[in-house]
């Protein structure tokens, strides 16, 4: 991506930021840039220096500050590193969800493990705030941009439009309308904005992204880490997708349209390896629509995908098998979560009641499958020509366990591999997996030969030294409490540590194809347009990425809306995707669905429905008497 070094912010900037990217007047404040700030005379002068200021947009969504990691923030009144856009993004639409949980007591914090937050709490301060100043940054660019005829400054006022679209449909989606409203048209200076209610302000994103389409770069064409087209494409299917809860109309056609756009004409393709997409060389990955870089050495930010990595690592995780050094044991994800990632006691179909072999281990009670070593409750492989040769999937629910083969559902005879060469021998030595989650499971009793794949790309689960359930909220601290997560690594897809063991080269993917192809399908069911045959094809694509050959592809009869909601848990979790999710299928408060922690309560219990959407923070509702509170706060 271009340099986002450069200092460069007008003065005009400045006071717009102080008085109505926030409108507060103690707490959360942006700060001054620094001394050596130059006017907007001095710095909107040519192509080049539209494209530094240009820079500073984007690097708004990574760093924090003028200077990193930390020093020169952006916003004040909250730790530097919390304040990060994508941070808070993150915390706001994962912790309030059954994807994770937060064992740290900054003062808001927990309140996000629970759906019990309030006006005056930071991290809805801090989010709020971090949002608006992005739209702050962009007002005045683009109030400066407009009148510029070059060519190349026009594509930059596109892709600031952009931007500053990406940053409403954020305040949109987390705060509702009754959001201060500002744009280019503004005037600069001291004054109380206006707020904009639900319906104008769909309105207003959804036209700015269509006026814009054919200004941005076609898919591929822009540099690395900035929009064009396939971008503008996946937001407006995001904004019709989540039309019935903002504005109470179906948009569901509109929808399959844009994610039509994607996946026929942005010339993008899926990840072979689903870990890749996470890694710290995950720039040169597949399927990436929009990314936010980070670099170990030139982005350096205590937020941003160092955050989400490093909070995640704790217990019995080593951290240099993640690419680092830091362990800050933060993070780790729900019982109900864990079932949904899980193929717990999965069984290969046999309709035809084909030759059937079994598979007992020390594996089976954590597993699903009743009681270790039992061959009457082990998981069957099935011979689907009768000839000996017996395939099907298991599922290894902790690592390190061992199995055996058993012909039939006891022990009269088994076998076993006495040289862990692949060759099975007749009571022989257990056999040793590595890996929890699904394994594909061949064995040929015509050679003796048995073979066994791990099948489970997407399920990164760590249980060692873990405990599944969370059994109160005074022992969310204990990291032990609850299973780890561990998909994001600081390693290259080669196994490289990245450029720096403290800060991460891991780019956060905050639009990829596998979310439209699932976005696709969920609206052509919702919708009655599209068509399912192809949302059942994307859906197996993305199966036989994660699984292999077929086994747990779907047809239209098993396309429901909670299969839609399972995968894109599996597909997208720990991606910002999750609270917009459950809103979406009725599922985030309320008793709809309960998950433990929801409530502030172990085993969970409903929340009131205010918590849909988060409060305006009370330090603007005290200083913009234009502003009225959202219900129920």
């Amino acid at each position: 991506m271009f340099n986002t070094k450069l200092k460069i912010v007008s003065v005009a900037l400045i006071a717009i930021m102080a008085i109505t990217a926030t409108s507060c007047t103690d707490d959360l404040n942006t700060s001054p840039i620094d001394d050596d700030v130059q006017t907007s005379e001095s710095v909107y002068t040519s192509p080049q220096n539209y494209q530094q200021v240009l820079a500073k947009l984007y690097a708004g969504f990574a760093t924090t500050g003028q200077q990193g990691p930390a020093g020169d923030p952006d916003i004040q009144g909250i730790d530097e590193g919390f304040s990060s856009y994508l941070r808070q993004l993150w915390v706001a639409q994962v912790i309030s969800t059954d994807e994770a949980v937060v064992g740290w007591n900054d003062d808001g914090l927990p309140e996000y493990n629970y759906q019990a937050w309030n006006a005056s709490n930071d991290f809805v301060m801090a989010l709020y705030s971090r949002i608006y100043y992005q739209i702050a940054l962009a007002n005045e660019f683009i109030r400066n941009a407009q009148g510029n005829e070059n060519q190349q400054v026009q594509q930059y006022l596109a892709e600031a439009r952009f931007l500053r679209a990406l940053s409403y449909w954020h305040a949109l989606d987390m705060f509702g309308g009754n959001v201060p409203f500002v744009t280019e048209e503004d005037p600069v200076g001291a004054y109380q904005p206006e707020p904009i209610g639900a319906q104008e302000l769909f309105n207003y994103i959804e036209s700015e992204l269509t006026d814009i389409e054919s200004e941005m770069p076609a898919p591929g064409d822009n540099e690395y880490g900035r929009a064009d087209q396939g971008a503008v494409w996946t937001l407006l299917t995001k904004l019709y997708l989540n039309a019935e809860v903002y504005i109470d109309q179906a948009r569901y056609g509109d929808a399959v349209t844009y994610a039509n756009n994607v996946i026929e004409q942005g010339g993008y393709t899926l990840e072979e390896d689903y870990g890749d997409l996470f890694r710290a060389d995950n720039h040169t990955a597949n399927g990436l629509i929009f990314s936010i870089p980070f670099d170990g050495v030139n982005t350096q930010t205590y937020g941003g995908t160092t955050f989400i990595h490093h909070a995640a690592i704790g217990g019995d995780m080593n951290p240099a098998n993640f690419g680092t050094s830091e362990a800050w044991g933060g993070h780790r994800t729900t019982p109900e979560f864990v079932d949904i990632l899980e193929y717990s006691g999965y069984q290969t179909p046999n309709p035809s009641g084909n030759d059937e072999i079994y598979v007992p281990g020390g594996y089976q009670a954590s597993s699903g499958y009743g009681s270790d070593w039992t061959p009457a409750d082990a998981p069957a492989l099935v011979s689907e020509n009768n000839n000996d040769v017996y395939t099907g999937l298991v599922y290894i629910g902790v690592s390190n366990a061992e199995l055996k083969f058993t012909p039939d559902q006891n022990w009269n005879s088994n076998y076993g591999d006495n040289g862990a060469d692949g060759t099975l021998e007749a009571n022989g030595a257990n056999i040793a997996t590595e890996r929890l989650g699904l394994h594909r499971v061949t064995v040929d009793l015509n050679n003796n030969t048995y073979e066994i794949e791990y099948a489970d790309s997407r399920n990164s689960l760590f249980k060692d030294g873990q405990q599944k359930e969370i059994p109160s909220v005074d022992v969310l601290a204990e990291f032990t409490n609850g299973y780890g997560l561990t998909k994001w690594k600081n390693l290259t897809s080669n196994g490289q540590t990245g450029s720096d063991q403290v800060f991460v080269d891991i780019d956060f993917p905050m639009f990829r194809l596998a979310d439209v192809y699932l976005m696709y399908a969920e609206a052509t069911l919702r919708g009655n347009s599209g068509d399912p045959n192809k949302a059942v094809n994307l859906i197996n694509e993305l199966r036989d990425r994660a699984h292999g050959d077929g086994v747990l592809n779907i047809d239209q009869s098993d396309l429901t809306l909670d299969l839609i909601l399972d995968e894109r848990g599996r597909e997208l979790y720990w991606e910002a995707h999750r609270r917009t999710d459950l809103r979406r299928f009725n599922q985030f408060t309320g008793d709809q669905y309960i998950w433990s922690m929801k409530g502030q309560d172990a085993e969970g219990r409903a929340t009131d429905e205010k918590y849909e959407i988060f409060p305006i923070p009370a330090s603007d509702i005290n200083s913009n008497l234009n502003l009225e509170q959202n219900p129920g706060y």
